[in-house]
């Protein structure tokens, strides 16, 4: 009951933060925070997976803002290699190896890095994630790791464990 109490309040504060705050939007998000709460937590089961804390909850919206960074300095950089005379790159495909153990964890770091320009995910295989990236900086595994998936995992694995 914790677990589905927790993510209606999450849910419902998400809501709140992305809508307005007139009597049919009060409403309507709490309908919706509770259905998709309820359809998550009898028919997915994925609750197994989120830890249910003040520092999980506090390390995830943290990773919002952790990954709109990223974002958006990774938009700036294509940008800039867009508009240069002669596009600097040195793309490539690099192997990173990720310490989460959670599927679902691995899911949102693969996304998450799919989603920031400059990376893409071309395949995942347990522990490892095969890269595609735009400038390679270091094509060993350990340095690869470290510059595209390290500042995501710390996160990650906080709140997934």
């Amino acid at each position: 009951m914790k677990k589905l109490l927790f993510s209606f309040i999450f849910l419902y504060l998400l809501w709140l933060l992305l809508t307005g705050t007139n009597t049919q939007e009060l409403l309507l998000g709490a309908g919706v925070s509770l259905l998709i709460s309820l359809l998550f937590y009898k028919k997915l089961g994925i609750y197994g997976e989120f830890r249910v804390s003040l520092k999980a909850f506090i390390y995830a919206i943290i990773y919002v803002f952790v990954f709109l960074g990223a974002l958006i300095k990774s938009n700036l950089d294509v940008a800039f290699r867009v508009i240069q005379p002669v596009i600097p790159i040195n793309p490539g495909i690099v192997l990173v190896k990720t310490t989460l153990k959670s599927p679902l964890a691995r899911l949102i770091l693969a996304n998450s890095i799919t989603l920031t320009p400059g990376t893409l995910t071309v395949e995942t295989a347990g522990e490892d994630f095969y890269i595609h990236w735009i400038d390679v900086k270091a094509a060993d595994e350990s340095g690869a790791t470290e510059a595209i998936v390290r500042n995501f995992e710390k996160y990650l694995e906080v709140i997934f464990g």
